[in-house]
């Protein structure tokens, strides 16, 4: 409260001619050390002010105080170097509004507010809350909405495929739901194709309900045990574990907030004076501290995330004393280094729901456990044991960073009367490029029946693969490839590339040579298939617009050779449903062959479609692919044809005076998105609040105003929200108020749809109004004051500028016409 009772100079000026303040730091006392002729624009005129609360900066703001103490927030200015929340601004401005007294709050204390101060010699006003003694450590887990939230997301998909002598079919629905803490999903499909004997098939895949407690998740229904949140992923043989009815828990980090965390290896300096600690990461300084006499650690929080080694530097009295190599691990898969433990817990019963796929009379018990262990600051273990089947699996893994350039993984798994197997990866990474080496190897016993027929005897299978990718320079190039696996079109395959960037008659062009010798297929006769293709591919102008053409050899059907050549247009079209078509003619020692595609996207469906026929018989066959999300929330409902992932929605009405208009939805936490008039669908982030800034897409400035320019929202996975913005065409009024004796009105209050403005000390006035709703309210000390309709007959227009002139206001001239008095508007 110490900054209540700051006092300033006071200057007797006009002390006879201004009440007594209230408290020896009130704004009055403040404001006796103005000259009379500056505190006439001091008073009830537009003050530009910085804000803070409880001593943290909001943002820089335009307020209004008054000669009875109280202050008016009209807008924030600039909020860009605060490090507060929009909701936190959104929550001031819509309290300060209206005026509220400085100094003690004693009522209608919203917010927690304890007091308001304005300061005069830094122009600062302070908000000070009950939770400014509160501890600021920072909170580990973003809490869920309080009420919970409510909605429903659903993904529809269909793919049909088809020729002459088959036809494919799919539906497929995801849908994913909120209901107050928990979150709802379900998975279902319908299809049909040649594999199915030509019937139509169903099938729930899962139907199940989960929860999130900070760190720990907790599923209950129908589903499929994948691992969830575990770094690595299990390897199986055998079955896969199948749906379950049942329960799940474990670990989670979506509520994790995202803060500072220090590394697991701490560094340590020793210094022998008070100096500076420089770190340095490939050369560049990345951070200093100051560090005193003795042993310390440095702070590690504030460095970027990742695994990299650091040079530490000491420096005392302006010279490096020490210097030493460290290393920094923050991995950005393993949200807190201090938290070693992550897994997965199931139980259940083997079950299928609403399926005539097949008659699975197997309803054994479906239970496992699978685990992550940070064992070193380098080292990830892991491990599960599964029951699938009436088989159990067991398996074990390690994820090493073995160094800088080089991560190593492995894993071992056994299923019982299958088999055991091992997987080998390792990535060895360089300034010009990465070398990976892949070698997986199973022994995999067999039933010892499949049918009437006995079991074939044990079989080894081998897989191996050696890939090489070398960046020349910043235009060249080379991938290499060489693998080996067993099995029936098993075999040594390679496969070599030169890919070159350049231009070519003034556009952009991409050249790619390949040669390859890969295993025999029925493709090919049982020959092996060797070849050479050269692929050139270029822009045609900026608009999107490619040619591409290939010109080949290869091992025909027959297993003799066969040369090929194909050319590939393509264009995008400016078109609200039509967005690109693709077209490509080839021929080979068989014939011709022509092939088209188009892609297509409006505000209820995207997807493609592609008609093509072969060269070698004739034989037509086509597809289509389409895809669309409805959204289902606070009683509204929307479609959707935007391809994004959706964890939560918002729907979105635009009402605007424009007939094309664009808006851009920004939102630091998830994806941005386009807005268009009418309804909208936007993708938002889940559990942690957020904030969605709009403004209008593309270069071009509108005379309009958007309300509101920002959307908060804080929502459960699968929650959809709902609300509404207005784009109204503007123009700018200038006048000057003036009352019913003549003289002018400072400190009033213009508001109108679009904006609010305040009057100056001598009457002048500048503010957005609608040109829809031309009137203007005028409120003067809280009070309502008069409503001026512009009706156009006593104004003068300049462009995007309305010149109304002298408009006389008073209580009791609610509806003033406008007197255009010349001169004295000049």
């Amino acid at each position: 409260m110490a900054l209540l009772l700051l006092t300033l100079p006071i200057a007797p000026a006009w002390a006879d001619s201004v009440p007594a303040p209230r408290a020896p730091s009130g704004l009055l006392s403040q404001a006796e050390g103005l000259p009379r002729e500056f505190s006439e624009h001091f008073f009830e005129v537009p003050l530009a002010v910085r804000v803070d609360l409880d001593s943290r900066l909001l943002g820089e703001a335009m307020i209004t105080l008054d000669r009875r103490e109280q202050v008016q927030l009209i807008e924030f200015t600039a909020t860009e170097d605060s490090q507060e929340p929009d909701s936190q601004r959104q929550r001031w401005a819509q309290y300060l509004a209206t005026a509220k007294p400085l100094g003690n709050c004693s009522q209608h204390c919203d917010n927690g507010l304890v007091a308001l101060h304005y300061d005069l010699s830094n122009s600062q006003l302070s908000i000070l809350t009950q939770a400014v003694e509160q501890p600021t450590t920072a909170a580990l887990y973003h809490a869920p909405p309080a009420h919970g939230s409510h909605g429903l997301l659903l993904r529809n998909q269909l793919n049909i495929a088809g020729g002459d002598r088959e036809q494919n079919g799919r539906y497929a629905l995801q849908g994913k739901g909120s209901l107050g803490a928990w979150t709802t999903l379900g998975q279902a499909q319908v299809d049909r194709s040649s594999d199915s004997l030509d019937r139509t098939r169903h099938r729930l895949d899962q139907l199940y309900a989960e929860r999130l407690d900070q760190d720990r998740f907790y599923r209950l229904g129908y589903f499929t045990p994948n691992a969830q949140g575990l770094v690595r992923q299990p390897r199986l043989l055998g079955d896969t574990p199948d749906t379950t009815l049942g329960l799940m828990y474990g670990t989670s980090d979506s509520l994790a907030v995202n803060n500072a965390s220090p590394s697991a290896t701490p560094i340590h300096v020793t210094p022998n004076r008070p100096g500076v600690v420089e770190i340095y990461r490939d050369g560049v300084l990345i951070n200093s501290q100051p560090v005193q006499p003795g042993l310390q650690a440095i702070d590690t929080r504030v460095l970027p995330g990742g695994i990299y080694d650091v040079e530490v530097r000491v420096l005392e009295d302006g010279q490096v004393t020490a210097s030493n190599e460290a290393f920094i691990y923050k991995p950005a898969n393993w949200h807190n280094p201090l938290e070693r433990w992550r897994y997965n817990l199931y139980l259940g019963q083997r079950s299928t729901l609403l399926s005539n796929w097949e008659d699975d009379n197997d309803h054994s018990l479906s239970a496992g456990a699978l685990f992550n262990y940070l064992l070193h600051s380098r080292v990830v273990v892991g491990g599960y044991l599964q029951q699938v089947s009436g088989y159990d699996q067991y398996g074990t893994s390690i994820d090493w960073d073995a160094a800088n350039s080089l991560k190593l993984y492995a894993n071992l798994f056994q299923t019982d009367h299958h088999g055991q197997g091992y997987d080998l990866q390792g990535l060895w990474t360089y300034a010009a490029g990465n070398l990976v080496l892949s070698q997986s190897q199973s022994w995999q016993r067999y039933p010892r029946l499949i049918g009437e027929r006995q079991r074939p005897p044990d079989q080894v299978v081998t897989q191996s693969s050696l890939s090489w990718l070398h960046r020349v320079d910043s235009r060249i190039s080379t991938t290499a490839r060489v693998g080996r696996s067993d099995g029936l079109y098993g075999g040594t395959s390679l496969d070599l590339g030169l890919m070159y960037h350049g231009r070519l008659l003034g556009s952009n062009a991409h050249w790619r040579a390949s040669v390859f010798d890969r295993p025999a297929t029925p493709g090919t006769n049982g020959e092996r298939n060797r070849g050479v293709n050269l692929t050139l591919s270029m822009s045609l102008g900026t608009d999107g617009r490619r040619l591409s053409g290939t010109l080949g050899t290869t091992t025909a059907r027959d297993g003799t050779r066969d040369q090929n050549v194909s050319i590939t247009y393509q264009q995008p079209v400016e078109h609200h449903t039509l967005r690109n078509v693709l077209g490509t003619v080839s021929a080979d020692r068989y014939g011709t062959g022509l092939a088209a595609m188009a892609q297509v996207q409006n505000r209820a469906v995207y997807g493609d479609s592609y008609l093509q026929n072969s060269s070698y018989d004739n034989e037509l066959s086509a597809g289509i692919n389409l895809e669309s999300t409805v959204a289902l929330g606070a009683g509204k409902m929307a479609i959707s044809g935007d391809l994004q992932p959706y964890e939560a929605g918002m729907i979105v009405d635009v009402e605007t005076d424009f007939d094309a208009v664009r808006l851009r939805a920004d939102d630091r936490n998830g994806p941005s998105a386009e807005l268009r008039p009418g309804r909208n669908i936007i993708p938002v982030s889940a559990y942690r609040p957020g904030q969605v800034n709009l403004d209008f897409d593309g270069p071009h400035a509108h005379a309009a105003t958007l309300q509101p320019t920002s959307l908060s929202y804080h929502l459960n996975r699968g929650g959809v929200a709902y609300k509404k913005v207005r784009i109204m065409r503007t123009v700018t009024v200038l006048g000057r108020l003036l009352d019913a004796g003549g003289a002018p009105i400072k400190g009033a209050l213009v508001i109108n749809h679009a904006s609010r403005g305040l009057s100056e000390a001598d009457g002048f006035f500048a503010v957005e109004m609608s040109e829809s709703t031309p009137t203007l309210e005028v409120r003067h000390r809280g009070t309502h004051l008069c409503l001026l309709k512009l009706d156009g007959k006593n104004t003068r227009r300049e462009n995007e500028v309305l010149l109304v002139g002298d408009q006389r206001c008073s209580p009791d001239n609610l509806a003033a016409a406008g007197v255009n008095d010349e001169e004295d508007a000049g």
